[in-house]
């Protein structure tokens, strides 16, 4: 029986291994194609595939079951639930991985993209540049279509002329620029508040005019420092929870 093949990365030995690993196999998981395969790979397969233990790896497996992502049988192997539960909350611990699991396993309308000018309140993010490349979408529920976050990116012009608009609908933006541009990715900061919704998420995410949102704004950086891509989304007050830990070592 053929199994499903999961994403590589590259491990960061200053963070938790199995924490890492469960996000990259979260994120392939919920990133997968229809027509893959729902079987695993044995333990001792997926270990060699991410440079781990057996022991880092049942750690990691544990977590995708606990949330009900993978379900396990004993002689028969590990499986990916198709039915499983996608608006989790997200646990943050410095993983880009982690980025890209919360991005993953919805549904994508493309709503529109082009060009802009640099808003002022981002304009200290992409010094001595003009115009920005916009991409905006909606997310839903797979399984009840139900809308649950709408975001607007915002992404350096030499980024963007590598971007297929199409690859948004499958594909996660940090996972676009990682691994289709090739962008090299340092790190991405995270800013989350409370808000009102306005009469256009109100609309977008079906809830009342005022009603509580979670207002993300994420900047990705590369090794050199710049901005590649900043990304404002609203989240539905009701469907999301932001949990960070902090790594006292």
């Amino acid at each position: 029986m053929t199994s499903f093949a999961p994403d590589s990365i590259v491990l960061n030995r200053k963070l938790p291994l199995w924490y890492q690993v469960s996000q990259s196999l979260r994120a392939s998981i919920l990133g997968r194609s229809p027509q893959d395969p729902l079987r695993l790979p044995t333990e001792e397969q997926l270990a060699g595939h991410y440079g781990v233990s057996v022991l880092t790896m049942r750690q990691a497996l544990k977590e995708l079951e606990d949330e009900g992502l993978i379900t396990r049988h004993r002689r028969r192997g590990t499986f990916i639930e198709p039915a499983a539960r996608r608006a989790a909350p997200v646990r943050l611990l410095g993983s880009v991985d982690a980025i890209v699991a919360q991005q993953s396993g919805m549904t994508t309308e493309l709503l529109d993209h082009g060009s802009a000018s640099v808003p002022p309140e981002l304009a200290e993010f992409f010094p001595g540049i003009g115009e920005v490349a916009t991409y905006h979408r909606l997310r839903g529920d797979e399984k009840t279509g139900e809308p649950t976050n709408h975001a607007r990116n915002y992404v350096r012009p030499d980024m963007a002329a590598r971007i297929d608009p199409s690859d948004l609908v499958r594909r996660p933006m940090t996972k676009v620029l990682r691994d289709v541009v090739g962008a090299d990715i340092s790190r991405i900061t995270d800013t989350v508040e409370a808000r009102l919704a306005d009469p256009e998420t109100a609309r977008l995410l079906q809830v009342p005019l005022l009603s509580p949102i979670l207002h993300y704004t994420g900047v990705t950086y590369d090794t050199a420092g710049r901005v590649l891509d900043v990304a404002v989304i609203h989240y539905r007050g009701d469907r999301f929870s932001f949990t960070v830990t902090l790594d006292a070592t």
